[in-house]
């Protein structure tokens, strides 16, 4: 069932310290290979996702949602993939972390980390994304946890610039 939010998230990223914003509020996104679409005649890669609501997870009364967005690149100078077969239209990544590694600057690499080793590397000439949320919300079932020391742990994205403790 959905319900209509008005807190939707828009973030422009410009820097690594912004990607590191994004990064935290897509963790445990969940990315059907279909929805990722590189465009290389326009230099753009868009992923269509379904984020986890981290903020409402994290209210006394804690409220377990999904939100449809999209993650955008311009100046997406090469796309690759490693572990993701895009001829599997219908397989499901879950997304880790968004990282960027400067090159010569302004340029550098990308790289979307999936579980179980699949990645995106994208060449891009300078760090130029966008995330925005498209749509309502929807009840998700439980929190995202990882398996740490064979013990299931939820994970929170710690705040910029704060280290994450469990």
């Amino acid at each position: 069932m959905a319900t209509q939010d008005l807190d939707k998230l828009k973030f422009v990223v410009l820097d690594d310290e912004d990607l590191e914003v994004v990064s935290a509020h897509l963790q445990d996104a969940v990315v059907k290979v279909a929805d990722v679409m590189w465009r290389p005649n326009e230099k753009r890669l868009i992923v269509a996702l379904n984020r986890f609501d981290w903020e409402g997870a994290q209210l006394a009364d804690p409220q377990y949602r999904r939100r449809r967005s999209a993650l955008r690149f311009e100046r997406v100078l090469a796309c690759k993939c490693k572990d993701v077969n895009p001829a599997g239209k219908d397989a499901i990544l879950n997304l880790l972390a968004v990282e960027f590694d400067e090159a010569e600057a302004p340029a550098g690499v990308v790289t979307l980390i999936f579980s179980g080793g699949a990645a995106l590397r994208l060449e891009v000439e300078c760090l130029e994304a966008e995330l925005v949320d498209l749509g309502p919300t929807w009840t998700a079932t439980k929190c995202p946890s990882h398996i740490v020391d064979e013990v299931a742990v939820p994970v929170v994205p710690a705040e910029p610039g704060k280290t994450q403790s469990r």
